[in-house]
């Protein structure tokens, strides 16, 4: 399918851009961010928002809580983490803010989006694997507060956020003995070096803009950064792909179609399926990496919140 046409829409804005980071980062190009990111015909879902903390090893972890009403019990959780190679991100952009917003009204549940340090001016593995571990127990802890049930915990998150939920509901899994309800993957990375592409995806790829490619070189670097040394170093809890998977929870694995990390999330969900974990992967077709910081006004971006809804929330009982 063609890349989503509202998307072929911004190339524009990212022409003779060095690289994303420079885009987001860089005041030469805050005009054409304005642009690129306006969306002026969508309104965030008003749900209900307030921040806290979660104890952690290093430190308190803050989080923001989507979703809570008063009088409110047993309702299901999700525990999310935003994305941005590790070293980038925060709980207002669209894929923290909007992801959670729109996943705490289709679901009736309460969204917890944490906002984990960062890898940047030393900080590297495990601490934001720390910081989402000690989130996902904290909501445990507090789930009479929070009105959720504690059987009911999900953890998601987006491509970097992905990777530390698959994380955390590993850790969860083995020291706790009680594995999360399910996993969202969503263009998540599973490998410290991500399998080769096939033609057909490589030809793909040839439709979307240089910087908007994850070579091998930036790829390692991010996942570089995230280790503080070798990729040689990396264990499962850091990349799950080299995870003993057996007990894994239920997963759904939401790839793009026109993303170089689609083929991590693909052969994690082969090797989920060896293991004999319940898992489902499917494809949005006509988006690129990042779909999550995309309105849900865009059919796709819905379809794929709606997914992430109907395995988060409750399950509708027969006769209820």
């Amino acid at each position: 399918m063609p890349i989503h046409p509202e998307t072929l829409r911004r190339f524009a804005h990212i022409e003779g851009v060095p690289s994303m980071q420079a885009f987001f980062e860089d005041p030469q190009y805050a005009e054409r961010r304005v642009a690129f990111e306006s969306w002026p015909d969508y309104e965030v879902p008003d749900v209900a928002v307030r921040t806290a903390q979660a104890p952690g090893p290093h430190g308190p972890v803050p989080v923001r809580i989507y979703g809570e009403r008063p009088g409110a019990a047993e309702r299901p959780a999700l525990v999310w983490m935003h994305g941005g190679a590790f070293m980038m991100g925060d709980l207002d952009m669209p894929e923290a803010d909007w992801t959670s917003r729109e996943v705490a009204r289709r679901a009736d549940a309460v969204v917890v989006s944490v906002d984990y340090r960062l890898c940047q001016n030393g900080v590297h593995y495990p601490v934001p694997h720390d910081d989402v571990v000690a989130a996902v127990r904290w909501v445990r802890e507090n789930a009479a507060e929070l009105g959720v049930d504690p059987a009911w915990i999900s953890v998601g998150g987006a491509s970097a956020g992905a990777n530390l939920a698959a994380g955390a509901a590993l850790k969860v899994r083995d020291e706790d003995q009680r594995p999360p309800a399910h996993l969202i993957f969503a263009y998540g990375v599973a490998h410290a070096v991500l399998p080769p592409l096939s033609p057909e995806h490589t030809e793909l790829m040839s439709h979307v803009p240089e910087v908007l490619h994850f070579p091998p070189e930036t790829h390692g670097f991010f996942n570089h950064n995230y280790l503080g040394g070798p990729l040689s170093k990396a264990d499962g809890y850091a990349f799950p792909i080299l995870a003993d998977l057996r007990g894994m929870c239920p997963t759904l694995v939401l790839n793009a179609e026109y993303d170089d990390l689609r083929v991590s999330g693909e052969a994690f969900t082969a090797a989920l399926a060896a293991a004999g974990v319940d898992v489902r992967q499917v494809m949005v077709r006509s988006m690129m990496h990042g779909y999550l910081n995309l309105p849900a006004t865009l059919g796709p971006t819905a379809a794929a919140l709606d997914l992430i809804a109907g395995t988060v929330g409750r399950p509708v009982q027969p006769g209820a």
